[in-house]
């Protein structure tokens, strides 16, 4: 009784009980044989135990959940006693024989406890006591032939027989182990229903037989053995179904990406697909410790820190393996099998496999913890300062010109940038261990000035930038420069403060360069540069704070000598030269447009990009004559691409200061119709700035374009605060996302999710999208399961000059395929 839960133990005692009652008293009940019956009593009660005990031994069992259950003759046993032997013999010889057959079975082949052996013998008892009083209550089958009259009773009784043996055989297994008695129930009903049948057909067959003749019993075993083969072929095929079934639903589930995931998914689908009593995950870590998982069938898991597993070897109704992966142990697998229901060949087969798969589920989530792991490490060092956990250079400029994106126009923001006086002397005289303190400790003396939405990052060597994004704007046009200026004083005397460094006590002077400007009129790089000019004039005026002072700045006066240059560009036709790139599709390779790209062959600076000189056009007078003459210039290429039979559109890029001239219109639709290009072949891009601004003259410029069929898209989208707002706005055709997205998609999720929500955005309201910057084949495989269509960059073409873009594009469309794209990536495939 060791180990039986008490529930269960109770049980057994009712049905004991009720089943020693039942056969007591149906022995003391009147027989009802008549006088010159051929056969002694003992003999039909000997029939009756035989028959009961063959019909035990003829079994199949399968396994339901936690348990396994039997299907057996019962009913057919039934139905041949109740014809042969009083009905109230029936309990006692149930008992007899019941109890004589499983006794043999568990001694041959179950290894069965004592105490289940008695209670499958009572429980079958009891039902028979049930089944007789049924059956008995409806005719009287001893020694009477099987009418149709008769029949139903015998019917009933079967029914009653094998719904008492499984409602107790599905308690049983409930109590025992924890679980709901109705899946147990109906897998065994579901199970049994076949046999059944053929059961309650062999009965009445045997009766009739003995009716007629009972030398017709000889031709009996052979269909008995026919029926018993196709009973276990049955049964055997169902349960191999579940069985697979099953194994795929565990083995799909240990598909996770973490190991507390794939050791309970392990746990769980282990109690289920084999029925254990207890499942064992014990992960080994990569520190050497040990990590246990363990689910029994109440279906909770735990977990806790435990040591290495011990060596001891399992016992008979225990499995365990080692989880290895190749050489590499990740853990161990051990699986407890319910006592009554040791593990078979066929089970050892199906744990050895589920422990492969879930040896490298493991395997895979520990190198996933790894691998992100490195990526957040290496995420990290990308954008900070190793020595200080500053924002390094490129990342201030990237963050930085991302703030200034996100403020209005007109919304002053503030640079300061500082330089550490006297740095070389400090590496020179106390070592660079020293100045490498010393950088330190001003980085976490900054970090303590920084506000909300400031930007702080060290630059290289001893300079350090601060971005300030929260510049008041009331008290007149001078007060954000006198609140700059406050600031770099702030920081110039906290960072003055005595300090230790290698033991030398110091004071750190330093030199702080402020530039204010509006957040639209210029990026961090123009700021960088301006700052950097007003640091030097701190330096020579033996201050340490100096504003920016534009007649100070050379790079001003050259600005003015680039615009008078450009104008001598536009009045000649060889310096300003178009770079056009094709956008492709993702599925078919096929050509989708082309961006006209503007470069200016100068005969003194040489080849300058757009760059270098389109922010001053864009602030010029010239922005008319400019966007013009890039406009004529295109449409002459997609002329000739028409000519060519190449129904190619071209983009060109259009600037926000534009829309605010209410001729370009009129001058755009001239343009088209003196080169017979179609409007819908031409693309304007359109940034999202243009939204920043309420001006109606905006509004009805776009309109116009859109009446005319010119096309619009929306350049470097999602970078501004307005993307949402924009294509609500404004109808436009096209979304280009952002080279910047694009790039850190793979390694930002972030990233990937403005990427992923444009597309969405994109297919939602029927537009293009197109991806600009792909550089290598796995941005374009992950733009692809995205589900952008489209993409362009150095991956496919570099821009090329328009005596080239024709044969390319030719060459596109001839090879475009369906689902196939040739790749012009080296190693791409």
């Amino acid at each position: 009784m060791r180990g039986t839960p008490g529930r269960v133990l109770l049980l057994t005692a009712a049905v004991a009980s009720t089943a020693l009652a039942a056969a007591a008293v149906g022995l003391t009940l009147p027989t009802g044989l008549p006088a010159d019956d051929s056969l002694p009593g003992p003999a039909r009660f000997g029939i009756g135990v035989a028959a009961f005990a063959v019909a035990q031994l003829a079994r199949l069992r399968f396994r339901v959940g936690s348990g396994m259950v039997s299907i057996t003759w019962g009913e057919a046993a039934l139905i041949i006693c109740l014809y042969l032997v009083p009905a109230g013999w029936l309990p006692a010889a149930t008992l007899l024989g019941t109890g004589a057959a499983w006794t043999a079975l568990s001694l041959a082949a179950d290894r069965r406890p004592a105490l289940e052996t008695v209670r499958i013998a009572t429980s079958l008892t009891a039902a028979t006591a049930l089944a007789v009083t049924v059956a008995t209550a409806l005719g009287m089958p001893l020694l009477a032939a099987p009418t149709p009259e008769l029949a139903p009773a015998l019917v009933a009784g079967s029914v009653t027989y094998l719904l008492v043996s499984a409602w107790l055989g599905g308690v049983t297994v409930a109590l025992r182990h924890g679980v709901p008695f109705g899946p147990p129930l109906l897998a065994a009903l579901r199970g049994k229903l076949l046999m059944f049948v053929g059961n309650v057909a062999v009965g009445l067959g045997v009766v009739a037989l003995l009716e007629i003749d009972a030398r017709w019993l000889l031709l009996l075993p052979p269909v008995l053995w026919l029926l018993q083969q196709t009973y276990r072929h049955r049964l055997g095929a169902d349960q191999e179904r579940r069985s697979w079934r099953a194994f795929a639903e565990a083995t799909a589930a240990l598909n996770q990406l973490d190991e507390r995931g794939v050791a309970t998914a392990a746990v769980t689908g282990a109690l289920t697909l084999f029925g254990a009593e207890l499942v064992d995950v014990n992960v080994a870590r990569g520190d050497g410790r040990w990590r246990r998982y363990r689910g029994d069938t109440g279906g909770q898991v735990v977990d806790r820190e435990v040591g290495p597993p011990a060596r001891s070897g399992p016992d008979a109704h225990e499995l365990v393996r080692p989880l290895t992966v190749g050489a590499t142990r990740v853990g161990e697998l051990r699986v407890r099998f319910p006592r009554t229901a040791p593990p078979s060949a066929r089970e050892q087969d199906a744990v050895a496999a589920f422990s492969d798969a879930l040896a490298a589920a493991l395997h895979d989530a520990a190198t996933h913890r790894e691998l992100r792991l490195v990526t957040a490490r290496s995420s990290y060092e990308a954008v900070h300062d190793p020595l200080t956990g500053l924002l390094n250079r490129a990342a201030m400029l990237g963050k930085g010109d991302q703030a200034l994106r996100q403020r209005a126009h007109d919304h002053p923001v503030a640079l300061l940038l500082l330089d550490i006086d006297q740095f070389k002397e400090v590496n020179d005289t106390l070592g660079h261990a020293a100045g490498d303190q010393l950088l330190r400790l001003s980085a976490n003396r900054l970090g303590g000035l920084t506000r909300s939405g400031d930007l702080l990052g060290r630059l290289g060597g001893d300079e350090f930038a601060m971005l300030l994004t929260s510049v008041p704007v009331l008290g007149g046009r001078t007060a954000p420069m006198a609140y700059a200026l406050r600031q770099a004083r702030e920081i110039a005397e906290r960072l003055a403060a005595p300090t230790e460094v290698a033991g030398v006590r110091m004071s750190v002077e330093v030199s702080v360069g402020v530039v204010v400007a509006d957040a639209g009129t210029a990026d961090l790089t123009e700021l960088l540069r301006r700052a950097d000019i007003a640091m030097y004039q701190a330096k020579e005026g033996g201050g340490n704070v100096a504003a920016y002072d534009s007649s100070r700045d050379a790079a001003s006066t050259d600005q003015l000598a680039l615009l008078a240059e450009l104008r001598e560009a536009l009045a000649t036709d060889d310096q300003l030269v178009l770079a056009l790139q094709p956008a492709v599709d993702l599925a078919t390779g096929a050509p989708i447009g082309v961006e006209a790209l503007i470069r200016w062959r100068h005969p003194r600076r040489g080849w300058l990009g757009p760059t270098d000189f389109i922010r001053p056009v864009e602030n010029s007078e010239q922005l008319g004559t400019f966007t013009r003459y890039v406009l004529d210039k295109a449409l002459g290429v997609a002329a000739d691409w028409a000519r060519a039979g190449l129904d190619v559109p071209i983009s060109v890029n259009l600037s926000a200061r534009s829309l605010l001239d209410p001729r370009l219109p009129a001058e755009i639709g001239e343009a088209l119709r003196r080169h017979q290009v179609p409007p819908r072949r031409l693309v304007l891009e359109i940034t999202e700035t243009v939204v920043m601004s309420e001006l109606e003259i905006i509004d009805e410029v776009l309109a116009t374009l859109r009446s005319m069929g010119v096309q619009l898209a929306v350049d470097d989208f999602g970078t501004g605060f307005s993307s949402l707002a924009f294509v609500t706005r404004i109808a436009v055709d096209e979304l280009k996302v952002d080279r910047s997205f694009v790039i850190r998609m793979a390694d930002s999720p972030e990233a990937a999710a403005i990427v992923r929500a444009t597309v969405g955005l994109a297919h939602e309201l029927g537009l293009r999208v197109v991806a600009e910057g792909v550089e290598t084949a796995e941005q374009r495989l992950a733009l692809a399961e995205l589900g952008c269509t489209a993409a362009q960059g150095y991956h496919f073409f570099k821009p090329m000059p328009a005596d080239k873009i024709g044969a390319v594009l030719g060459s596109l469309l001839d090879t475009a395929q369906g689902n196939v794209f040739p790749l012009r990536a080296d190693g791409a495939s």
